[in-house]
């Protein structure tokens, strides 16, 4: 006897609903090298660990990799590819030049994931893979992370300097960008509460310290004490590279803190502080929240940072596993 219409229909539209999902996300799972390289968890943690032995920094400065990575065409590796006669790199825009780094601990993580397991492991994965890793390994909770991206065969340089969020933008403007990539609110909250290490470089905030939004004084929302020590960091006319700490408190581990700073007026960039002085925002009930409970925040920073690792992976037969993580291969 044939189903009733209904039924069947039902079937076919479930089916259609199935078709339609983007299958890329479906494709992404924890299990994806347990044959083909088991242990690059741990090769890629060792390589880490090393590497915070000589820069207290770097941990950071991996995250911000990932997640600069992601913002532009996806989780693909393309931040990584250098400038070629075909490739306009994405390490020039504006956000990265002369700001991101650790290209040299990814290179150094590719050698010994080949070493053990030669063209199995994408540099996308590493990047994802070298995130997890800082962040567990600086006190910060651990996660398994969803593998299976491969590595794309070009750059986008306009789309890195119109799609990352700037430290200089209004609440409104950065929650455009993670909308457009399809984080909401929480995900905004949760991320930049990674900003509870690493160090930025005063042209990122100096801005608020003598002459915000062309008022002739420092920006309201900015600690008087904590505007000091950072007026002696970054004198007027003084150097744009010193750097000071995201984190005033804890300046290398991975805790809730940055979240209690900002209710302090202690956010160093003012993309930070927006998240708790726009009035009215739907980030500050989340920044009270964190502040108050920081297995909360490690909880929604884990979510959001798999929901942040799966921004339009290349999987299957896209792309390619790079074997040098600067350049395509055959280039």
């Amino acid at each position: 006897m044939s189903p009733p219409p209904s039924t069947s229909f039902f079937s076919v539209a479930i089916v259609l609903l199935g078709m339609m999902l983007p299958q890329s996300k479906a494709q992404l799972n924890a299990t994806f090298y347990a044959n083909t390289c088991p242990n690059v968890s741990s090769i890629v943690s060792n390589v880490v660990q090393q590497a915070f032995q000589s820069d207290s920094r770097i941990g950071a400065s991996l995250i911000r990799l990932h997640f600069h990575d992601c913002f532009v065409n996806g989780c693909d590796a393309s931040i990584l590819l250098d400038n070629s006669s075909s490739i306009l790199s994405e390490k020039l825009a504006a956000p990265n030049v002369n700001s991101i780094r650790g290209f040299g601990v990814v290179d150094n993580i590719k050698t010994a994931v080949e070493n053990s397991c030669p063209g199995v492991v994408s540099c996308a994965d590493i990047l994802a893979l070298a995130a997890e890793s800082s962040v567990s390994q600086s006190g910060g909770p651990s996660w398994s992370v969803l593998l299976g991206r491969r590595d794309s065969l070009t750059a986008n340089q306009a789309g890195a300097n119109t799609s990352i969020p700037s430290p200089f933008e209004g609440l409104n403007n950065i929650t455009t960008k993670f909308s457009a990539v399809g984080l909401n609110t929480n995900d905004l909250v949760a991320l930049s509460g990674a900003h509870t290490f690493g160090r930025a470089q005063c042209r990122t905030f100096s801005n608020r310290l003598y002459n915000f939004s062309n008022t002739g004084n420092p920006d309201p929302t900015l600690n008087t004490t904590y505007l000091t020590t950072l007026q002696q960091i970054c004198p007027q006319n003084g150097s744009g590279t010193a750097l000071a700490n995201l984190d005033p408190t804890t300046s290398d581990t991975f805790d809730n803190n940055y979240f209690t700073n900002l209710q302090n007026n202690q956010g160093l960039l003012q993309s930070d502080q927006e998240l708790f002085s726009t009035p009215g925002a739907a980030t500050i009930t989340i920044v009270n929240n964190f502040s108050s409970n920081q297995t909360a925040f490690f909880q929604s920073f884990v979510q959001s940072m798999i929901n942040m690792g799966n921004i339009s992976p290349l999987t299957g037969s896209s792309g390619e596993i790079r074997s040098d993580c600067k350049k395509v291969n055959g280039s």
